[in-house]
């Protein structure tokens, strides 16, 4: 599945325009033009589909081409429009999310699956990835991310957001036993946000981040804020904003 610069003869010549080509299952020799990249949404929140599509739609190289509100419709447009790209969001299927991913990627292997999820659990973005999908959208970051990411699963390529692509390192070289969630407040400790401030960020209540920072404190045998900063630090949690603040400069 790879884009491919072609002539507009309607343009005498002198104009190309980006055309995705793919094989057609019915025919291995056949071949589907598309002039964008063809995508369907899958999301039993009609409000999330059309949020996530108005993204999508202000992109001209990017193509929703249905929608599907649960697993069922979803897999029978999948086998009959054969998309570039199915979005699948954590809350549609009926099991176990990696299952589903498994058996799409077996059924329909010519269509790159994007996840996308309020989750920002390291250990299950990896397990996420690991199952067959291309990338893994946080659902807060989709204006931000979601195109870049269709665009990486169209081109073979995987997708993870850098803030989250840090806590994925950190967790596979050895988190010192803190879990996804606690390797996510400690980021946001290092960055300079209050308890308040991150319970907002997280959706999470005071009390909540209260106590994940008690076991954050406890597992790591660090006493003060600026303890947590330089560990954070030493860990490259803060690695991505780092760089972009140095990059805006």
């Amino acid at each position: 599945m790879t884009p491919r610069e072609i002539t507009d003869p309607a343009a005498g010549g002198g104009r190309t325009e980006r055309s995705w080509l793919r094989a057609v299952p019915a025919d291995g020799a056949a071949v589907a033009h598309y002039s964008a990249i063809s995508i369907l949404l899958a999301d039993d929140h009609a409000f999330v589909r059309r949020s996530l599509r108005g993204v999508l739609d202000s992109d001209g190289e990017l193509q929703v081409v249905g929608e599907a509100a649960d697993l069922t419709t979803a897999m029978r447009q999948v086998q009959a429009q054969g998309p570039h790209v199915l979005i699948l969001d954590v809350g549609v299927p009926a099991g176990s999310i990696l299952g589903v991913i498994r058996d799409l990627r077996t059924r329909a292997p010519e269509t790159a699956i994007v996840v996308t999820t309020m989750t920002d659990d390291p250990r299950f973005a990896r397990e996420v990835l690991a199952a067959g999908a291309s990338a893994y959208v946080l659902t807060d970051w989709a204006e931000r991310d979601l195109g870049r990411a269709v665009r990486a699963a169209a081109r073979g390529e995987s997708f993870i957001a850098p803030e989250l692509e840090q806590l994925i390192r950190v967790y596979e070289s050895g988190s010192d036993g803190l879990s996804g969630r606690e390797l996510e407040v400690l980021r946001l400790i290092g960055l300079g946000h209050t308890n308040s401030e991150i319970g907002g960020l997280l959706g999470l209540s005071v009390r909540t981040v209260e106590s994940h920072r008690a076991s954050i404190h406890r597992k790591l045998g660090l006493t003060t804020r600026a303890e947590l900063v330089r560990y954070a630090l030493s860990r490259g949690l803060l690695a991505a904003e780092l760089a972009s603040d140095a990059r805006a400069r």
